[in-house]
């Protein structure tokens, strides 16, 4: 059963991973739980105590609603990494003159982390929370503690500025990555320690003591205890991210070959590596749509690994069976590896079969795709049609892609 923590006691609570806090029945503001259980307000994703214009921070509380598709907030339970967006998110404004100082704090902490001498002591903690998704009231999750960057990510790509357009304006907002520490409960006494200044203070959770003196990253990981994804864990999980993945059904329907197309740059989004794709001719894929080769390594030696790429345009509440992965596994060959990209999902057969018999087969289901989608800036099915109709037209083949 999931902890919840009742409105009244919220003053005096600890903070455990995945408890819920409750909001008040007043029907206003004064309902927020964040507000009485640290001392930060009451509104806003980015809430902070300290003094903005110093940058004298002493800790900060993340609160996402989990539910914008232009922002896709999103927590990876298996690693650990915690993907959040500023506070820029409409036209009007530069990237870090926000009302609320969010993306001002975010180039604070990460230039600090930085710094040719690393200044991780001025960064405050922060405390993580998701709007709990169950239930009326202002309720929320915690999710736990976070410092900025990650031990597997370049110090180039866990702050970047994205471009986004509304109404045909233009304007950018960041896009931060944090690790979630491996932390089950942040004590009260520490959050007092905290309110006083003393960050280091004798009820500090190891973890973050030990990021602050020496930079390890000390992860909460959350590994599947299941091999493989279930049905469930590779279908949408809103159904905002449903709608996305039926415009994409429904705009390759008529001709599903035509899929390949997007498959191969489904596949490019997620690589986050050099791809080079070559599509085969649709009366001789031997199943297979694409063929080629993912460069991995450091820029001046990098190595090339072969893989086969196998596209399914079916109707994403309809799984993909045996019959459909195995086409796939049969062309692989020593050293190759495969992608599987589908607009629904692989079901338990195939999915205990690639794991049993060890195949190195990547899936990309249908909530892969509606991830994607949303990192890309087509956060609702009239933009994904759109692009769709820009980029794949309906007769389009698939060309050779040379690799960057």
């Amino acid at each position: 059963m999931t902890e919840r923590v009742a409105f009244t006691d919220l003053a005096n609570a600890d903070l455990v991973v995945n408890a819920v806090y409750e909001g008040g029945e007043q029907g206003n503001a004064s309902d927020d739980p964040l507000a009485r259980l640290l001392p930060v307000g009451n509104q806003g994703g980015f809430r902070f105590k300290g003094e903005r214009n110093s940058h004298t921070y002493r800790l900060a509380a993340l609160y996402t609603s989990a539910a914008d598709p232009d922002w896709p907030d999103r927590l990876d339970i298996n690693t650990g990494l915690f993907t959040y967006y500023g506070d820029n998110k409409k036209p009007g404004s530069p990237l870090h003159a926000t009302q609320r100082g969010g993306n001002e704090l975010l180039r604070f902490v990460f230039e600090s982390i930085h710094a040719a001498t690393p200044q991780r002591g001025v960064v405050p903690p922060f405390l993580v929370f998701q709007k709990a998704q169950r239930g009326p009231g202002r309720h929320v999750k915690f999710l736990g503690l976070a410092v900025p960057g990650a031990a597997d990510v370049a110090p180039l790509d866990d702050l970047v500025a994205v471009w986004r357009s509304t109404a045909g304006e233009r304007f950018q907002n960041y896009k931060a990555v944090f690790t979630i520490l491996d932390v089950a409960t942040v004590p009260r006494a520490w959050i007092t320690e905290l309110k006083e200044g003393d960050p280091l203070g004798e009820h500090c959770p190891g973890p973050f003591r030990e990021w602050v003196e020496i930079g390890t990253y000390r992860p909460l990981e959350s590994p599947s205890t299941l091999p493989y994804r279930t049905t469930a864990e590779q279908r949408p999980q809103t159904t905002q991210d449903a709608a996305l993945v039926q415009a994409v059904y429904e705009y390759f329907k008529p001709d599903p070959h035509a899929f390949e197309a997007l498959a191969i740059e489904l596949w490019k989004m997620a690589a986050k590596e050099d791809v080079s794709v070559e599509a085969t001719r649709r009366s001789r894929d031997s199943g297979r749509d694409a063929f080629g080769k993912m460069f991995v390594g450091p820029p001046q030696a990098k190595v090339p690994l072969d893989f086969s790429l196998e596209a399914k345009c079916f109707e994403p509440s309809k799984g993909c069976g045996v019959a459909s992965t195995s086409r796939l596994i049969s062309r692989l060959r020593n050293r190759h590896f495969g992608v599987f990209v589908t607009t629904s999902y692989v079901g338990p057969d195939p999915s205990r079969e690639i794991h049993e018999d060890n195949q190195p087969v990547i899936v990309i289901a249908g909530r892969d795709i509606a991830e994607l989608l949303k990192e890309n800036g087509k956060a609702s099915p009239e933009a994904v049609h759109e692009w769709l109709a820009a980029t794949f037209p309906l007769g389009y083949q698939a060309a050779t892609t040379p690799a960057a």
